[in-house]
């Protein structure tokens, strides 16, 4: 016979038993998760307070910045047709070198014509000086002849108070005294007025000389000017001059970009302009190289007006509807040469500016005016130079041969 077997309670507990063990565990846990999140929490806080007072409030960055400098076009002085043309886009230039060369052969006969001009002036000139030293040599021959008339007159007079000779040939000897004076005055006024033309003055200095001197350095410059030469050293862009082209003066025919003189425009928001300062450094990270090439730069100067200020049709906030908008002001940040050499930029390249705030002591705008020039070039006064020499040339060659013809 089957005989029934109970189990024992506390050998088996109950299921309520074993969800009551449970909830001080789920308790326990959900307390530990809770603890941990908090932690997060507090750490993440501490850190972005870290980050804002280490680095945050000390920095200042933009994307909305782009690569500039200067695009120094080609445009003629003369008119001209273009029969040359000495570079084309993306080509190296050097300062001085030729770019466009129109068709020289007009200038060069009015060239031509103002040295001939200035040779003649020279010889004219020479020629006033010689005329001074006739018109002396007339004057002292005048004044031997009143001399003599004065002597003759004085020894008839004698004679006739003694009545050796008649009255009226007494009055001829005065009149030839009186003819005598009235030339030598004469001569005298004439060296005065041929004097007046040399006083003070050499050769080289005269007016009618300087007058055809500056003629023939404004024909010079005319046929230099037929040769477009490059201002800077750069590289060409926007070429648009086409060989026998007719060319007016300011006609853009190409440009030169000095690419060693590149700078940024960084447009930072008004907000963000607080704490910046003229001189403060500068990150720079262009999207042509990626963040693996960083330049430096400092801060060299701060907008003196908005972007929108300066639009060609500035918003008119007085009218209509209005909404606030965060302004944008331009900063030029100068980069430094040598990261430039080791890695070129482009005109509008888009870049990432990161400013130091860190030292403050700079000014916001700028305290002084330029004492140089920030852009300079001199290859046009070479021109004037080659001009003064060949005026010099020419002065020295026409005087040498007119004192050679006097001589002989």
């Amino acid at each position: 016979m089957a005989t029934a077997t109970r189990s024992n309670p506390s050998e088996n507990p109950s299921a309520d038993d074993q969800a009551d063990d449970k909830a001080p565990a789920n308790k326990r846990k959900r307390k530990l998760w809770l603890l941990i999140l908090l932690a997060l929490v507090v750490l993440g806080g501490l850190g972005v307070w870290a980050w804002y007072e280490l680095y945050g409030r000390w920095n200042e960055s933009t994307d909305d910045a782009y690569v500039n400098g200067n695009v120094v076009e080609i445009t003629p002085l003369t008119m001209g047709t273009v029969i040359s043309i000495g570079a084309d886009d993306g080509d190296l230039v050097h300062e001085g070198q030729p770019l466009v060369q129109f068709d020289p052969n007009d200038s060069q006969i009015d060239l031509q014509n103002a040295q001939a001009n200035l040779a003649k002036a020279v010889r004219q000139v020479r020629g006033l000086y010689s005329n001074v030293d006739g018109m002396k040599a007339q004057v002292n021959a005048r004044k031997a002849e009143v001399q003599r008339a004065q002597e003759n007159f004085n020894r008839r007079k004698t004679l006739a108070a003694g009545g050796a000779i008649s009255q009226e040939e007494l009055s001829h000897a005065r009149d030839d005294l009186t003819t005598a004076q009235s030339a030598l005055n004469n001569a005298q006024q004439q060296l005065v007025t041929t004097s007046a033309l040399v006083d003070d003055t050499q050769v080289s200095n005269h007016p009618d000389v300087r007058a055809a001197a500056a003629q023939l350095r404004q024909a010079y410059l005319a046929h230099a000017r037929t040769t477009l030469i490059a201002p800077v050293t750069g590289y060409v862009a926007k070429r648009t001059v086409q060989l026998g082209q007719r060319i007016q003066p300011g006609t853009a025919t190409m440009a030169v970009i000095p690419l060693n003189q590149l700078w940024i425009d960084a447009n930072f928001k008004e907000t963000q302009l607080r704490h910046m300062r003229i001189g403060q450094p500068v990150e720079i990270t262009a999207d042509l190289y990626g963040s693996d090439v960083k330049y430096s730069g400092t801060i060299d100067s701060l907008g003196a007006g908005t972007g929108s200020a300066f639009a060609l049709l500035p918003a008119q906030n007085a009218t209509g509807n209005w909404i606030k908008i965060v302004q944008r002001v331009p900063v030029r940040v100068h980069i430094n040469p040598e990261d430039l050499n080791h890695n070129p930029l482009r005109i509008g390249l888009s870049t990432v500016v990161d400013v130091n705030l860190h030292d403050q002591s700079g000014p916001v705008l700028a305290q002084q005016p330029p004492q140089k020039a920030s852009f300079t070039t001199n290859v046009y006064d070479k021109q004037l130079g080659e001009a003064d020499a060949m005026i010099a040339q020419l002065i020295h060659d026409n005087s040498a041969a007119a004192g050679k013809t006097v001589a002989r």
